[in-house]
This record gives C-alpha cells, structure tokens and sequence, in this order.
C-alpha cells in the first residue's frame, strides 16, 4: 500500500526510473568481465611474444571505458530520477496539505508536516536511489561474480560459499539490533521542529521575559536527543566495515594457500615448442582473478546491507508520507454542488459541535441562530466561549456534528467549496500579511482589482492613511508575517483585503482589538454606508465594538445567554450588562464610540 502509493509521484521520471539500472547492468556485468582479462593479460606476460599481451590490454581499457561509460550515465539518470521523484513527492504533499480541512490539519502537528516535507522525503529519496541503482548493482554483482568464480575453480570458489553465510547471518544481526533505534530517530525530529517553530514565533517573549537561555537549553535537549538516537546505531554499524575486511583478508589467504596448492600440483612445466607455461588446474591468472571476485563478492554483501539498512530507515519514513496522501479530507465539495451564493442570510439550525468526535464536552450545544442578509450582528462572550468556532462554521473550515448551517438558504454542505469561502471573508485578530508589497497583500482579496479599487478599500479599512505616509505608498515592501508594521496596521491593512473581495458575508473575529476606539468606530461607520448590503458579523471584547449591530448575541459556555439590542441586554442579560459597567468604568468606551 505504501509502496503504491509512493508510486503515483515518479510520473514523468519513470524513464530515468527504467534506464538506471539497465546501465548498472552493463557496468556490472563488464566490472564482473574484466578480472577474466587480466587473468589472460598475467597468463601472457609470462610467454615469450608481446601479441597476446597488446590485444589483451586493448580489450581491457575498451571494457573500462565502456564500464566507465554506463557508470557514469546510471548514475545521472539516477539523480535526475530521484530529484524529480522528491520534487513529485513535496509536490503531492503539499498540495494534499492545501486541501485539508482544520480537522484534518489538527491531527497532524505543523512540525509533523515540516518533517515529513523536508527530512522524510530525503530518506525516500536517498532510498530510491539506492533501489534503482544499488540494490541492482549489487545483488547483480554479488550473483555474477560467484557464477565467474565457479567458470575459474569450481574448487575454490567453494570458499566464497563457506565465507558467504558468515558474513551474511553478521551484517543480518547487525541490522536487526540497529533498525529499531533508527525507527525512533524520526520521532524526536518532531520534537526538535516543535522547539525551533516555537521559539521562533514568540522570539519577542522569549527576548522580553530573558529566556533565551532556557531555550536554548530545549533545544539542546532535543538535538542532543536525536544525537544520541543516532550514535548507538551508527556505533552497531561501525563493526560492519572491521567485519567485512576481516572476511576479506580471511578469503585471500585461503585462496594464496589452497591455490598456491594447486597451481603447484598441477604445474605442467614449459612448453619445448613454444617456451610458453602450461598451468594445469589454476594458473596464477585464475589466482588474481580470484582475488578480485572475492572483493567484488564480499563488499557487495556488505553494501548490500547498508543499502537495505537505508531503506529499512526509509520505510518510517515513507510510512509516515503516505499516511498525509492517504489522508482524505473532512470537508470536500459535493457531486452536482451548487457554485453560487444568492444572498448573505445565515442560519444556524440546532448547531452542535466538538472539534474531536470523541471529545466529551461540546465547544457548541443547540445553536439556534438566523440572520438576515445586510444585517450587523455582534457577538459576545468571554474566552472559551465558542465565538471563533461559531463562525468558522459558515465558511465551512469545520462541520457542524448536528444540526446545518445554512447560508443564502442552502445548507453549506451543497456548495462547492470555492464558490461558498468567495462569498465570506473573515478577518481574524492574529491574521497574516505575506512577504511582498502591501498592494500584493490587499490583491488577495481580488487579484484583478485596480489601483482605485485597492485605494477604496484601504479608505474604508482607515488604512489609506498611513499606507500613504509611506515613502513607496502601496509598493511598500512588507516582511513576513507583517513585521514591520503594528499590529493595528496589519488589522486594518487585512481588513482592507477582506473588503477587497466584496463578499456577501463579512466576518470580523475580533479584528479591531489593536486599533483604537475612534478607528474602530470610523470603520464600523464605513461599513454601514459602504456595504450596508453585506451581512457583518462582529466578535470583539468591547462593547463599544457591536453596541451599535442590529442585534448582539451573548455567548456562555457554548450556548446563546441572550440576544438583543444594546439596549434591550442591559436590561436582560446578566453578562452583558456586566461587561458593559467593568468597561465603561474603565474607560468609557461608550464615549469613545
């Protein structure tokens, strides 16, 4: 499944993909060729004529060039391959990644998906070359050698099978005790991503409370954690190396003993005619081309296991990427969805909801909500209360668990997805401005607005102001996540995107708390004269903010307290009431407004 899966992303490098190890087998199979050449090449230096010795050595260099050749275009297919299969690869997740719902996203941590982006998909790809390159050359190798060997002395190639099983059944233990350390490698690189996205955005807290020391020692946690992880593996894998050698050295003495035994056994002396030597069963050709197929043979076991060491680590990893492809999202478009939004009516009908199914408790309990189009509702109520989740409902980042939400009178269910978010904007208090000029940053909303129209909504936002201050206006250049503006600044500047949209539906989450009273009142006045037939739907902390809506819902505990004018929840509504005093003590925002 995982495999099948993967597969999907090689697409257009399939080619590559097929090539590589067909040139691995020429280079293996001429790399396996040549010691036969030089056993002929030695045998004839000891004759008296040069002939032989030329024609040999000219055969030899055409088989390494040709060698050589087919090696270097395995390996150039073999890195197009395996770069474009990694490309393919972060593509598919990606994109996957857009397509979730919040649901979904919520299951996997931002520092999951950081990792499975970058780390695991290098390991698959560090593993996909291995599979088309190596894990042909040196099974192949290992397989061709022994047959040339046999082709030589059946007799001493007997050897190479008594060494095999040894070396095999090592470098096999060896990788069933390392594996398991590796396969928890992957698992504190989680951790060390949470660490480092933490720390980075709240740099500001951590400079403002002195806590980089501390911070730095979180991260030297994590680090040291994954280093020690890999060192207690790599140091299982180091005997590899001494191992091999040590089967190496032991098949070359065994060879210079029995063959040494049988080249001069079967020594036949000279040839009068000719003068040449007549070997009997092994000559001292046979014996260095031995030599040369017990490396071959050997060392190919022992890449062999740290090629499967590779991709047994890579497996994790792959595991871990196949389970975002295979993700399917919460929320998809419907067959047949409707793709367009008659009005800005909203309905809440017996809305309940919990961000897990399996969650006890209800963030929302039988909402019973129903705006009308062009009306301005507030809502109220302290943290916790459901506000952002209420709202999040209508553009559909979450589904109701009972109940529907209806918008234009239609269930958000039927729409297609794009044509539904087009209609509703929300602008929420901790949004993002994106590295580019601020005019960039407003074409969000309507990448084909013109200049005037970009003007005009940073007007309604209060916006155009200090955008004109600047000295480059709108080109000025804005760093990421809006940092180099205050964070009333970015509210209104996001305002200004959302406005930009035009959309029937406008959802402000509590999106003016940087901004001061006056702004915050001049914005509303705009609202009513400029978009008086956009629903605006307003979560804020202030009273000062939505005293002035159509109608104000109180929210407690997930569950509507009370809903009215201004007036009327004064009179009604306990909270309310309470929220208003303690803020118009504090500092009269009724005034203000």
């Amino acid at each position: 499944m995982v495999l099948k899966t993967l597969s999907r992303s090689v697409r257009e490098y399939k080619l590559p993909s097929i090539l590589t190890p067909i040139f691995m087998t020429g280079e293996v199979l001429l790399e396996c060729l040549i010691p036969l050449v030089i056993a002929r090449l030695i045998n004839a230096a000891n004759g008296n004529t040069l002939t032989p010795v030329l024609k040999s050595g000219i055969i030899l260099i055409v088989m390494a060039a040709c060698s050589l050749v087919f090696g270097t275009l395995s390996g150039r297919f073999a890195a197009r391959a395996s770069t474009g299969f990694a490309k393919n690869l972060r593509h598919d997740l990606f994109y996957k990644v857009q397509s979730f719902s919040f649901g979904n996203i919520d299951r996997f941590s931002s520092s999951g998906l950081v990792t499975r982006l970058t780390t695991d998909v290098t390991n698959v790809q560090n593993a996909y070359m291995m599979i088309i390159r190596m894990a042909v050359r040196f099974p192949l190798m290992l397989i061709t050698a022994l047959i040339m060997s046999f082709n030589v002395s059946p007799k001493m190639a007997c050897i190479f099978l008594g060494i095999i099983p040894v070396l095999g059944v090592c470098m096999a233990l060896l990788i069933w005790k390392a594996y398991p350390m590796f396969d928890s490698v992957f698992k504190q690189y989680d951790k060390l991503n949470d660490s480092v996205q933490e720390n980075i955005k709240g740099m500001r807290v951590v400079k403002t409370y002195v806590r980089e020391d501390f911070e730095r020692k979180k991260f030297e946690n994590s680090a040291e954690d994954i280093r020690r992880n890999f060192v207690r593996p790599e140091k299982l894998l180091a005997l590899s190396n001494p191992l091999m050698w040590f089967c190496i050295f032991a098949v070359i003495i065994l060879i210079s003993v029995f063959g040494a035994i049988l080249t001069v056994n079967t020594f036949g002396g000279v040839s009068p005619e000719t003068g040449e030597l007549l070997w009997g069963e092994l000559s001292t050709g046979d014996i260095s081309s031995l030599f040369i197929y017990s490396a071959q043979i050997l060392s190919s076991m022992m890449m062999l296991a740290m090629v499967l060491v590779m991709i047994i680590m890579a497996t994790a990893s792959a595991k871990r990427i196949s389970e975002v492809l295979n993700e399917k999202s919460d929320i998809v478009s419907p067959e047949n969805a409707c793709r367009e939004v008659e009005n800005g009516d909203v309905d809440f009908c017996g809305v309940s909801f919990k961000y897990s199914r399996d969650a006890e408790a209800e963030v929302l309990s039988g909402i019973e909500l129903h705006i009308k189009s062009g009306e301005t509702v507030g809502i109220l109520g302290g943290t916790g209360s459901g506000k952002t989740s209420l709202v999040q409902m209508i553009p559909r980042l979450y589904d109701a668990c009972e109940g529907c939400v209806r918008v234009g009178g239609k269930d958000v269910r039927e729409y297609e997805l794009d044509s539904l978010r087009n209609s509703v904007a929300m602008v929420l208090q901790k949004n993002l401005l994106f590295s580019g000029s601020i005019e960039e940053n407003l074409l969000w909303g309507d990448a084909n607005a013109t200049r005037e129209e970009v003007q005009h909504a940073a007007r309604l936002a209060c916006a155009d102001e200090f955008v004109s201050s600047f000295p480059g206006g709108y080109d000025t250049h804005i760093e990421q996540g809006g940092t180099n503006v205050s964070g009333g600044q970015k509210q209104r500047l996001t305002i200004a995107r959302a406005l930009l949209k035009k959309p029937k539906i406008l959802i402000l989450d509590d999106s003016t708390s940087a901004v001061d009273t006056r702004t915050d009142a001049l914005i509303r006045k705009a609202f009513r004269e400029e978009i008086p037939g956009t629903t605006k739907i307003i979560i804020a902390q202030r009273t000062a903010s939505v005293m002035d809506a159509d109608r104000i819902v109180v929210l407690d505990n997930g569950r509507i307290s009370g809903m009215g004018t201004h007036e009327e929840l004064l009179k009604s509504n306990d909270i309310y009431r309470e929220v208003y005093e303690s803020q118009n003590k504090a500092g009269g925002d009724e005034d203000a407004a």
